[in-house]
């Protein structure tokens, strides 16, 4: 394994080869090994790390764990990695959840995916919570506090495991029905629900069959859109790929008992400009680092020095043999030659997307310029917001939306340090002063410019905020205006009228979007501040609490009110006697 770093030991580049002498002097030649980026690559080379391991699976699967963490720019990988959702059966658990996750991966449960958008994972969500009565609640054990099921039992989508409503067993045939759907096996599911409908009907119990009925519709609903078929009853993956220039697309299709049973459309960072086929094989071992494996998977080319480490390693997941080969004919190589089509279209489809994205922006940013009377295109939009309760942890927001979009990396938040109470013009004053000064300094937190800074409020907050802007902008370079929620009236420093754009135009949904995400940003971060005062104004001046009985306590009542108001026998359960009995008497003197 060999590791190029540049000269601020960042990680550019990853590889691996039996003969790292060879490999990594091939990059070093006047012609490299063909591709235009290599060049650059040279030169941006610095350093270069090795590491020695016991093997090609070894190497496979610690250059795609390099990948994911470092995110080297000349190879290629999932654009976002880390926000493609997973469904995960928590079979970890007594009563196992099934729930979309984004977060940390837990050795003890099984994981679906990843998907390409949260959008599909919640559509399969729903047929399953429509389908299937596994239970709903949060947590390791099933049920709430109360002890009374929740209304997902009533309406019979939770089978109800908190009150013995069902039996251990029972429970599980139901998560074998979940993973068998998302395994894409609906042909055995949808062959029960007839028989036990049948069943049900011929006995008379007519509830029970129109429930199972249900769920038949459900699962031939998803099976109608399953829209190919092969000859045989195979179950394997078939992994496409194609590449233009410094993106690439990714098409996976499962292929279940016969039945193409799943799409997936990933898009992918190809800085490097590596070929389709290298794409593809690299992309294989991202994908599959939690995902369901299957028996088989096809992909584009690979030699059997190649393919081998990559068969070892998804058959090390799966726990059986994975045979990993490209197709030479019949409806193998025609669903891989499909994949392949539909990459070249999912990208294809992107770029068409991105252009008019970007048409659309163009149009609503030079709108937006015209309305306001800008002296620029307002490429860098800030706009602030106050949030305080009754004067008390009174804190502002900055959002930024860089060329239309939320560019959340340049969020700043703010605790209001000057003003006493509540008065959020003042506070308005502080913040943007702050903002200039630390423009001002150099801060890079704060860079560059904004082309607009747009206030939540109306003429109080431009009023408020004038001041600062001549004494620290005083070539007036950076346009104000304030949003005033009431009207969705435009303010401008200096003229009393204020500028009202068309109802539903880009421009003012543009300025709505900004407004809104500033105040969500604020909130956020009052709320948080407001829990921990309150928190720590309650239970931090108890005798004998500190912050492992805090934690104890507000797991057992979930709120400091809850425990103020808790009986000496209640707070005994949680707390020792004698500790109990001098927070009972501090709480009620």
């Amino acid at each position: 394994m060999y590791i190029f770093k540049d000269a601020d030991e960042k990680v550019v580049y990853v590889g691996k080869a039996n003969n790292i002498r060879s490999r990594v002097a091939s990059y070093f030649t006047k012609s490299g090994d063909g591709r235009p980026k290599i060049a650059e690559l040279r030169e941006r080379v610095a350093q270069i790390d090795f590491i020695s391991t016991n093997g090609e699976t070894e190497a496979l699967v610690l250059e795609a764990n390099l990948i994911k963490r470092q995110r080297p720019r000349f190879n290629a990988s999932l654009r976002d990695d880390k926000s493609y959702p997973y469904i995960v059966v928590t079979m970890g658990d007594e009563y196992p959840r099934v729930f979309a996750s984004r977060g940390a991966r837990d050795s003890r449960h099984r994981y679906f995916g990843p998907f390409p958008s949260a959008g599909s994972v919640h559509a399969t969500l729903d047929v399953l919570n429509k389908t299937f009565p596994f239970r709903k609640c949060r947590g390791a054990e099933p049920g709430r506090r109360s002890g009374v099921p929740c209304l997902n039992y009533h309406i019979g989508r939770s089978a109800a495991p908190c009150i013995g409503a069902v039996s251990k067993e029972e429970y599980d045939a139901i998560i074998a029905d979940v993973i068998a759907f998302l395994e894409g096996r609906v042909g055995g599911l949808i062959e029960d629900r007839e028989e036990k409908m049948r069943a049900a009907a011929s006995d008379m119990d007519f509830e029970r069959a129109a429930k199972l009925r249900d769920e038949l519709a459900a699962l031939q609903n998803v099976r109608e859109r399953q829209q190919a078929t092969i000859a045989s009853e195979d179950s394997f993956d078939a992994v496409g790929a194609y590449v233009e220039g410094e993106s690439a697309c990714v098409q996976i299709f499962a292929v279940r008992e016969g039945q193409v049973v799943n799409r997936d459309s990933f898009l992918l960072d190809n800085y490097g400009e590596a070929g389709a086929e290298s794409v593809a094989l690299s992309f294989v071992p991202q994908y599959y680092d939690t995902a369901s494996v299957p028996g088989e998977v096809l992909v584009q080319s690979g030699n059997e020095g190649e393919l081998a480490p990559i068969s070892a390693h998804l058959s090390e997941l799966r726990g059986t043999r994975v045979s990993v080969h490209r197709p030479v004919r019949g409806d193998k190589r025609r669903v891989l030659e499909m994949a392949v089509r539909n990459s070249e279209m999912g990208l294809e489809y992107e770029r068409t997307l991105e252009e008019a994205r970007r048409n659309q922006v163009a149009s609503t940013l030079d709108g937006l310029m015209e309305e306001l009377a800008l002296p620029k295109l307002p490429l860098r939009i800030e706009c602030y917001d106050i949030s305080n309760t009754m004067g008390t942890n009174s804190v502002a927001s900055m959002v930024v939306f860089q060329g239309g979009r939320p560019a959340k990396s340049e969020y700043r938040r703010f605790k209001i340090k000057t003003v006493e109470g509540s008065d959020d013009f003042a506070s308005m004053a502080e913040v943007i002063r702050r903002r200039l000064e630390r423009l001002a300094e150099g801060d890079e937190k704060f860079m560059p410019a904004p082309d607009l800074i747009i206030l939540d409020g109306g003429k109080g907050q431009i009023s408020a905020v004038v001041p600062v802007m001549e004494e620290l902008d005083p070539d007036n370079e950076i346009p104000l205006r304030s949003l005033a929620k009431r009207d969705e009236e435009v303010f401008e420093p200096g003229r009393p009228e204020p500028v009202m754009l068309a109802e539903n135009s880009p421009e003012l949904r543009l300025l709505q979007r900004v407004r809104d995400e500033a105040h969500r940003f604020a909130n956020t971060y009052h709320k948080k501040l407001r829990g921990k005062a309150m928190t720590a104004s309650v239970l931090d001046e108890l005798p004998g609490v500190g912050p492992a009985r805090k934690k104890q306590i507000l797991e057992r009542f979930g709120t400091p009110d809850a425990f103020m108001n808790a009986s000496l026998e209640e707070i005994e359960a949680v707390l020792p006697g004698r500790v109990a009995r001098q927070v009972h008497a501090r709480i009620h003197r």
